[in-house]
């Protein structure tokens, strides 16, 4: 059941036109704090948990400040008993990924080895400090590796940005494009531009703006589904497998 109606200055908060850029900037803020007292304060790796905790329950706070039910957006995962749900959600990510995993890895493979030195020697820059090569060195914990991107990276990103952001700014602008079969709108391309400049905000990476096109699939996931979790899966799997093939090519150590 929906919260009663909100009045005075939870009435202001409560237009997106306030609530939107005040929790996306305040919670990217506190997770750039949090991000720099670990790195340059010295402080225990063990406060980086704050992190996915902020992600997953701004949202939450946000919708209590403007009187909003939390449970009338999509941000829960289902019951670990609802299989169905969860293998539902694991086949579709499964068919996403049978189908562009090659074209994945295969221009994976020409950025690192044909556009990188071109851009290089063009502009007389470094992006990486050595050279990327295919060097057949895998990661030393991949099950952590998984395990890290999954629950510690993508499902609270998923829940702060498709199931509440995109949600949200859906109330703006009614979904009305039909994109191979799914409904979307232009609240998903906004939340992608959000999720790509939120990155930069804790941490600025040159590369940071090509997020854009892996999180056009995490919002349309997000609409095709009505939940987070394909999106959740799929998000974790493209994190991977840049960290597997970015320590196949010596870009990262193992």
């Amino acid at each position: 059941m929906s919260a009663a109606p909100a009045s005075g200055w939870r009435a202001w908060y409560g237009r997106p036109a306030a609530e939107v850029p005040l929790l996306y900037l305040s919670t990217l803020i506190g997770i750039r704090l949090v991000v720099q007292l670990v790195q340059s304060a010295g402080l225990p790796d063990l406060l980086l948990a704050l992190v996915p905790i902020l992600f997953m329950y701004m949202p939450v706070w946000s919708c209590r400040l403007r009187g909003a039910d939390p449970w009338d957006y999509p941000m829960a995962l289902p019951s670990f008993r609802d299989r169905d749900a969860w293998l539902g959600a694991a086949r579709v990510t499964l068919v996403l990924c049978v189908l562009i995993v090659v074209p994945y890895v295969l221009g994976y493979h020409l950025w690192q080895t044909v556009l990188v030195p071109a851009i290089q020697e063009s502009l007389s820059v470094r992006l990486y400090a050595i050279q990327p090569a295919l060097r057949w060195v895998w990661p030393s914990n991949p099950l952590k590796l998984a395990a890290y991107h999954l629950f510690f990276v993508a499902i609270p990103e998923e829940m702060f940005y498709r199931g509440y952001l995109q949600t949200r700014l859906d109330e703006v602008w009614a979904p009305r494009w039909n994109v191979l079969g799914t409904t979307v709108g232009p609240g998903l391309l906004v939340t992608c531009v959000l999720f790509a400049f939120g990155h930069s905000l804790v941490v600025l990476q040159w590369w940071h703006v090509f997020i854009i096109v892996p999180s056009l699939a995490f919002g349309w996931l997000r609409q095709r589904t009505g939940g987070i979790v394909a999106g959740a899966f799929f998000h974790a799997w493209c994190n991977v497998t840049v960290a597997v093939l970015d320590t196949l090519y010596g870009i990262v150590p193992p």
